[in-house]
Protein backbone atom coordinates (compact mmCIF):
# COMPACT_ATOMS: atom_id res chain seq x y z
CA UNK A 1 0.00 0.00 0.00
CA UNK A 2 1.55 3.52 -1.16
CA UNK A 3 0.83 6.63 0.69
CA UNK A 4 -1.50 9.21 -0.47
CA UNK A 5 -1.61 12.45 -1.31
CA UNK A 6 -2.50 15.06 1.76
CA UNK A 7 -5.47 17.14 -0.92
CA UNK A 8 -6.16 19.54 1.95
CA UNK A 9 -2.39 20.67 2.25
CA UNK A 10 -2.34 20.72 -1.71
CA UNK A 11 -5.57 22.26 -2.22
CA UNK A 12 -4.32 25.16 0.67
CA UNK A 13 -0.57 26.15 -0.78
CA UNK A 14 -2.31 25.79 -3.97
CA UNK A 15 -4.28 28.91 -3.43
CA UNK A 16 -7.53 27.59 -3.05
CA UNK A 17 -9.91 29.27 -0.62
CA UNK A 18 -11.27 26.59 1.73
CA UNK A 19 -13.79 27.04 3.93
CA UNK A 20 -15.49 24.59 7.04
CA UNK A 21 -16.78 24.90 10.35
CA UNK A 22 -15.55 24.07 14.29
CA UNK A 23 -16.47 20.77 15.53
CA UNK A 24 -16.68 20.71 19.52
CA UNK A 25 -19.83 18.34 19.92
CA UNK A 26 -16.65 15.43 20.46
CA UNK A 27 -19.22 13.10 18.75
CA UNK A 28 -18.34 10.48 15.86
CA UNK A 29 -21.86 10.87 14.72
CA UNK A 30 -22.09 14.30 14.56
CA UNK A 31 -18.56 14.67 12.64
CA UNK A 32 -20.08 12.16 10.08
CA UNK A 33 -23.29 14.35 9.72
CA UNK A 34 -20.68 17.29 9.26
CA UNK A 35 -18.88 15.49 6.48
CA UNK A 36 -21.43 14.83 4.11
CA UNK A 37 -22.35 18.70 4.00
CA UNK A 38 -19.93 19.60 1.91
CA UNK A 39 -16.86 21.66 3.61
CA UNK A 40 -13.66 21.67 2.50
CA UNK A 41 -12.45 20.73 6.12
CA UNK A 42 -13.88 20.35 9.51
CA UNK A 43 -11.76 21.52 12.49
CA UNK A 44 -11.80 18.73 15.31
CA UNK A 45 -10.89 20.99 18.33
CA UNK A 46 -9.14 19.70 20.86
CA UNK A 47 -8.48 23.11 22.81
CA UNK A 48 -12.03 23.81 24.42
CA UNK A 49 -14.31 21.16 23.17
CA UNK A 50 -14.22 17.92 25.75
CA UNK A 51 -12.11 15.66 23.06
CA UNK A 52 -9.34 13.41 23.82
CA UNK A 53 -7.34 11.29 21.93
CA UNK A 54 -9.93 8.01 21.63
CA UNK A 55 -12.90 10.67 20.99
CA UNK A 56 -10.35 12.69 17.97
CA UNK A 57 -10.10 9.25 16.61
CA UNK A 58 -13.44 7.80 15.96
CA UNK A 59 -14.08 11.33 14.51
CA UNK A 60 -11.16 10.57 11.98
CA UNK A 61 -12.88 7.80 11.36
CA UNK A 62 -16.38 8.78 10.56
CA UNK A 63 -14.70 11.60 8.63
CA UNK A 64 -12.27 9.40 6.57
CA UNK A 65 -14.55 8.14 3.74
CA UNK A 66 -15.75 11.36 2.92
CA UNK A 67 -14.20 14.50 0.95
CA UNK A 68 -14.13 16.84 3.90
CA UNK A 69 -10.72 16.91 5.67
CA UNK A 70 -10.35 16.93 8.95
CA UNK A 71 -7.96 19.13 10.74
CA UNK A 72 -7.06 18.80 14.52
CA UNK A 73 -6.29 21.48 17.21
CA UNK A 74 -5.27 20.53 20.07
CA UNK A 75 -5.25 21.80 23.71
CA UNK A 76 -1.38 23.01 23.18
CA UNK A 77 1.59 22.06 20.91
CA UNK A 78 2.83 19.39 23.06
CA UNK A 79 5.55 17.35 21.79
CA UNK A 80 4.59 13.56 23.17
CA UNK A 81 0.86 15.05 22.62
CA UNK A 82 1.53 16.04 19.23
CA UNK A 83 3.22 12.51 18.34
CA UNK A 84 -0.15 10.66 19.87
CA UNK A 85 -2.30 12.64 17.14
CA UNK A 86 -0.07 12.11 14.25
CA UNK A 87 -0.35 8.33 15.10
CA UNK A 88 -3.64 8.13 14.98
CA UNK A 89 -3.89 9.97 11.93
CA UNK A 90 -4.10 13.29 11.61
CA UNK A 91 -1.99 14.84 9.44
CA UNK A 92 -3.72 18.51 9.71
CA UNK A 93 -3.13 20.24 12.76
CA UNK A 94 -3.90 24.07 13.93
CA UNK A 95 -1.48 24.84 16.89
CA UNK A 96 -3.03 27.65 19.25
CA UNK A 97 -1.27 29.68 21.20
CA UNK A 98 1.90 30.55 19.23
CA UNK A 99 4.05 33.45 19.89
CA UNK A 100 7.19 33.50 18.94
CA UNK A 101 9.55 31.76 16.12
CA UNK A 102 11.24 29.31 18.55
CA UNK A 103 8.02 27.66 19.59
CA UNK A 104 7.05 27.72 15.57
CA UNK A 105 10.41 25.88 15.44
CA UNK A 106 9.83 23.62 18.08
CA UNK A 107 6.27 22.75 16.65
CA UNK A 108 7.73 21.74 12.85
CA UNK A 109 10.56 19.21 14.38
CA UNK A 110 7.72 17.71 17.11
CA UNK A 111 5.84 16.82 13.38
CA UNK A 112 8.78 15.42 11.56
CA UNK A 113 10.64 12.36 11.81
CA UNK A 114 14.54 12.33 12.50
CA UNK A 115 16.94 13.78 11.19
CA UNK A 116 14.72 16.84 10.74
CA UNK A 117 12.76 16.80 14.05
CA UNK A 118 11.58 14.44 16.94
CA UNK A 119 8.76 12.46 16.01
CA UNK A 120 9.40 8.85 17.67
CA UNK A 121 9.81 6.25 15.00
CA UNK A 122 6.65 4.54 16.08
CA UNK A 123 4.85 4.02 12.79
CA UNK A 124 4.16 0.38 13.06
CA UNK A 125 1.61 0.33 16.19
CA UNK A 126 0.22 3.37 14.42
CA UNK A 127 -3.29 3.95 12.22
CA UNK A 128 -1.30 7.06 10.26
CA UNK A 129 0.77 3.78 8.44
CA UNK A 130 -2.09 1.58 8.48
CA UNK A 131 0.03 -0.88 11.20
CA UNK A 132 2.91 -0.70 8.69
CA UNK A 133 0.98 -1.47 6.03
CA UNK A 134 1.60 1.68 4.08
CA UNK A 135 5.02 0.65 3.13
CA UNK A 136 6.72 4.28 2.37
CA UNK A 137 4.88 6.44 4.82
CA UNK A 138 8.04 6.88 7.16
CA UNK A 139 9.92 8.51 3.53
CA UNK A 140 7.17 10.83 3.16
CA UNK A 141 5.05 11.53 6.12
CA UNK A 142 6.89 14.59 6.54
CA UNK A 143 6.31 15.86 3.59
CA UNK A 144 2.42 15.55 4.07
CA UNK A 145 2.19 16.80 7.14
CA UNK A 146 -0.06 20.35 7.40
CA UNK A 147 1.14 22.38 10.18
CA UNK A 148 -1.10 25.92 10.67
CA UNK A 149 -0.04 28.01 13.53
CA UNK A 150 -2.25 30.41 15.56
CA UNK A 151 -1.30 33.81 16.72
CA UNK A 152 -3.76 35.06 19.39
CA UNK A 153 -1.72 38.01 21.14
CA UNK A 154 0.18 41.10 20.04
CA UNK A 155 3.25 39.32 21.00
CA UNK A 156 2.68 37.01 18.34
CA UNK A 157 1.63 39.93 15.95
CA UNK A 158 4.64 41.39 16.32
CA UNK A 159 6.57 38.34 16.04
CA UNK A 160 4.77 37.41 12.59
CA UNK A 161 7.09 37.34 9.94
CA UNK A 162 10.08 35.67 11.88
CA UNK A 163 6.99 32.94 12.39
CA UNK A 164 6.20 32.89 8.94
CA UNK A 165 9.54 32.10 8.09
CA UNK A 166 10.33 29.11 9.86
CA UNK A 167 10.02 26.43 7.41
CA UNK A 168 7.74 23.83 7.81
CA UNK A 169 4.95 26.19 8.43
CA UNK A 170 2.49 26.53 5.65
CA UNK A 171 -0.35 28.45 7.51
CA UNK A 172 -0.91 31.03 10.49
CA UNK A 173 -4.14 31.13 12.04
CA UNK A 174 -5.60 34.63 13.68
CA UNK A 175 -7.68 33.93 16.89
CA UNK A 176 -10.43 36.64 16.86
CA UNK A 177 -11.61 36.08 20.27
CA UNK A 178 -8.55 35.93 22.22
CA UNK A 179 -6.71 38.42 20.01
CA UNK A 180 -8.78 40.92 20.95
CA UNK A 181 -8.96 40.23 24.66
CA UNK A 182 -5.20 40.30 24.49
CA UNK A 183 -5.35 43.80 23.60
CA UNK A 184 -7.88 45.37 25.95
CA UNK A 185 -11.33 44.47 24.66
CA UNK A 186 -12.70 41.10 25.78
CA UNK A 187 -15.29 39.72 24.20
CA UNK A 188 -15.30 42.63 21.07
CA UNK A 189 -12.91 41.51 18.25
CA UNK A 190 -15.44 43.94 16.30
CA UNK A 191 -13.56 46.67 17.76
CA UNK A 192 -12.12 49.10 15.84
CA UNK A 193 -8.26 48.42 16.70
CA UNK A 194 -8.99 44.63 17.09
CA UNK A 195 -10.43 45.02 13.23
CA UNK A 196 -7.24 46.62 11.90
CA UNK A 197 -4.98 44.68 13.67
CA UNK A 198 -6.37 41.51 11.88
CA UNK A 199 -6.64 43.54 8.54
CA UNK A 200 -2.57 44.33 8.93
CA UNK A 201 -2.14 40.73 10.26
CA UNK A 202 -3.78 39.00 7.20
CA UNK A 203 -1.46 41.43 4.88
CA UNK A 204 1.54 40.70 6.47
CA UNK A 205 1.05 37.07 6.42
CA UNK A 206 0.17 36.74 2.29
CA UNK A 207 3.56 39.31 2.26
CA UNK A 208 5.27 36.45 3.96
CA UNK A 209 4.34 34.12 1.49
CA UNK A 210 2.18 32.16 3.97
CA UNK A 211 -1.73 31.06 3.79
CA UNK A 212 -3.89 33.43 6.06
CA UNK A 213 -6.35 31.94 8.10
CA UNK A 214 -9.19 33.19 10.37
CA UNK A 215 -12.51 32.00 11.86
CA UNK A 216 -15.99 34.18 11.82
CA UNK A 217 -19.41 33.09 12.27
CA UNK A 218 -20.77 36.41 10.26
CA UNK A 219 -21.24 35.54 7.13
CA UNK A 220 -20.55 38.95 5.32
CA UNK A 221 -17.31 38.91 7.04
CA UNK A 222 -16.48 35.60 6.27
CA UNK A 223 -17.14 36.75 1.98
CA UNK A 224 -14.98 39.80 2.76
CA UNK A 225 -12.16 37.79 4.57
CA UNK A 226 -12.10 35.11 0.98
CA UNK A 227 -12.06 38.42 -0.95
CA UNK A 228 -9.16 39.56 1.21
CA UNK A 229 -7.34 36.48 0.04
CA UNK A 230 -7.53 34.48 3.27
CA UNK A 231 -7.15 30.91 2.10
CA UNK A 232 -8.33 28.81 5.20
CA UNK A 233 -11.57 30.54 6.43
CA UNK A 234 -14.09 29.13 9.34
CA UNK A 235 -17.43 29.99 8.83
CA UNK A 236 -19.48 28.26 12.31
CA UNK A 237 -19.51 26.31 14.92
CA UNK A 238 -21.24 22.70 15.31
CA UNK A 239 -22.86 23.63 18.94
CA UNK A 240 -23.90 26.89 17.74
CA UNK A 241 -25.51 26.26 14.39
CA UNK A 242 -27.86 23.54 16.43
CA UNK A 243 -28.35 25.64 19.32
CA UNK A 244 -29.38 28.36 16.82
CA UNK A 245 -31.69 26.56 14.98
CA UNK A 246 -33.65 24.42 18.17
CA UNK A 247 -33.69 28.10 19.98
CA UNK A 248 -35.53 29.45 16.72
CA UNK A 249 -38.02 26.00 16.22
CA UNK A 250 -38.66 26.56 20.27
CA UNK A 251 -39.32 29.99 19.70
CA UNK A 252 -41.63 30.04 17.12
CA UNK A 253 -43.88 27.64 19.20
CA UNK A 254 -43.79 29.17 22.25
CA UNK A 255 -46.71 31.46 23.05
CA UNK A 256 -46.19 34.79 22.52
Amino acid sequence: MKMGHNDFKRRLLAGEPLTGIWLGLASPYVAELAATAGFDWLLLDGEHAPNDLASLLGQLQSIAPYASQPVVRPPHGDTALLKQYLDIGAQNLLIPMVETAEQATELVAATRYPPHGVRGMGSMLARASRWGQVEDYVARADDEICLILQLESPRALANLEAIAAVEGVDALFIGPADLSAAMGHRGNPGHPQVRAAIDDAIARIRAAGRVAGILTLDEQQAHGYLAAGCGFVGVGIDALLLAQALRGLAGRFRPA
